[in-house]
């Protein structure tokens, strides 16, 4: 199993063969509508870094428009190369399969022909011989999920990839991942969140196969955060209780799921990603996760 060093105070979490940090950092918010300048974004993900949070996640389609394709990416290679520390044990996981056309809108192509050259795209923006996590990054309706899945194996195959995941994906979706991939499928990342929890069945499916459950938007995307504890009075209760933010709550009851959770938060400021990062110091006590189950 691979090692990675972790912050003192940032425990780790495996995602097939590699431990992370069990808090990851969601790259998005840094490249696309509304992102900080170049400084702050590398000080955010230094910041993150920093903290113990050693899984970045980013996907290709994560720029504003045709000007700049491949933002996030060529923005976290940057960073890593500008850091200070050691970055040997930072898994980038990226994702393919989403496009931006001209006009900054969201398509899909699920094509092997499109992910093999999503692929090599990424490999070269992110400086890298071989992607640590590769991600189809949403089913795309016009071409048979096995064949999308397929092109990950034939990836993996080559070296390109040393290990897949899949997102956005359904427990049928996932099971006939897992079943062409193997173990070389680590991961399923999923909208989840405490407004919406609809993913549950994938999450505990995940559980039982033994791949990592990656939330995305764990907190409901940006806007939303600042209204968990107004919309969802049991997370502002515990926080109250705590002394902590309502965010942090949020994160630590989604530790406590189970231990294939690692959320990926994103943010735009350094203290967001502090606050974030201190989640896996807050042990909440049974009667507090079942208030926060229930709502």
């Amino acid at each position: 199993m691979t090692k990675t060093p972790p912050h003192p105070a940032m425990p780790t979490r495996r995602i097939g063969q590699v431990e992370v940090g069990a808090i990851g950092f969601g790259a998005m918010p840094l490249s696309v509508q509304g992102r900080p300048g170049e400084q702050q974004a590398v000080a955010t993900l230094h910041t993150a870094l920093d903290s113990g949070m050693t899984l970045i996640d980013t996907a290709d389609a994560y720029h504003l428009d045709a000007s700049d394709p491949g933002h996030s990416e060529l923005l976290i290679a940057k960073a890593l190369a500008a850091y200070g520390g050691d970055t040997s044990g930072v898994l980038v996981a990226t994702k393919g399969g989403h496009t931006r056309p001209p006009d900054g809108s969201w398509a899909l192509d699920g094509s092997p022909a499109h992910l093999r050259r999503a692929v090599e795209d990424s490999l070269r923006r992110l400086g890298v011989e071989a992607i640590g996590l590769y991600q189809f990054h949403r089913p795309d309706p016009a071409v048979p999920y096995a064949e999308s899945v397929g092109a990950l194996k034939e990836l993996c195959d080559a070296g390109k990839i040393r290990a897949a995941g899949i997102s956005n994906a359904d427990p049928a979706q996932i099971r006939l991942a897992h079943g062409i991939l193997g173990d070389r499928l680590v991961a399923v990342q999923n909208q989840f969140s405490p407004a919406f929890r609809s993913s549950l069945p994938e999450l505990r499916l995940c559980a039982e196969l033994g791949l990592a459950f990656l939330p995305w938007s764990p907190l409901g995307g940006m806007a939303d955060a600042a209204r968990l504890g107004s919309e969802h009075a049991a997370f502002q209760d515990v926080a109250a209780e705590t002394g902590v933010s309502p965010q942090r709550v949020c994160l630590a009851w989604m530790l406590a799921l189970s231990p294939c959770v690692v959320p990926i938060p994103g943010a735009r400021r350094r203290e967001s990603v502090l606050d974030s990062a201190r989640a896996v110091e807050l042990t909440l006590s049974p009667e507090q996760l079942d208030r926060l189950n229930a709502g």
